[in-house]
């Protein structure tokens, strides 16, 4: 007798930020310049998760407009009514659009989770790949809400902050 093995869909939404930023050797400068999510998922082992990735911006959270957080609302809502949706997003400015999420989308189904990283994904000691996987795995677990997920923490968007100096989230 084989198993039946039940699919489930996770939305990515990539904005840019450190998770995503790469060293230019023409500038000297952490940057960011080309998405690189999907390599970096291709090393998870998912076999019950079909991950579908909406490369939206690749940004720092500080150079982000308006323009683009409505533009990350309005891909959020279009997206968390089927599925839970994880965004990669810098850290600086992730609460604020966490919290416009949250305002601006009503009677959640599923839970969205924004993630990123302190160091970019692929330098030494990165906290990259640990917190896509948890965002990840946060999306299949938590209640419906706006979450933020770092450091095997999780914390409701409107009681979290960044801490510069502990380079991490606290609660608010």
């Amino acid at each position: 007798m084989q198993a039946t093995i039940h699919l489930i869909t996770i939305h990515l939404v990539t904005t840019g930020g450190t998770i995503e930023k790469i060293y230019s050797e023409q500038t000297g400068q952490v940057e960011n310049l080309i998405a690189k999510i999907d390599r970096y998922l291709k090393q998870l082992r998912l076999p019950d998760v079909r991950i579908e990735v909406t490369p939206l911006m690749n940004k720092d959270s500080l150079e982000m407009t308006d323009e683009d957080r409505e533009l990350v609302l309005t891909t959020v809502r279009g997206k968390v009514a089927d599925a839970p949706v994880v965004v990669t997003h810098g850290t600086d400015t992730m609460v604020e659009t966490g919290r416009l999420l949250k305002r601006r989308i009503a009677e959640l189904k599923h839970p969205i989770i924004l993630t990123g990283a302190m160091t970019p994904l692929g330098f030494e000691r990165s906290d990259g790949l640990q917190n896509l996987t948890e965002g990840l795995f946060a999306a299949r677990v938590l209640q419906p809400g706006v979450w933020i997920v770092m450091h095997g923490q999780v914390f409701d968007v409107d009681r979290a902050r960044k801490d510069r100096e502990l380079a991490r989230f606290v609660l608010a």
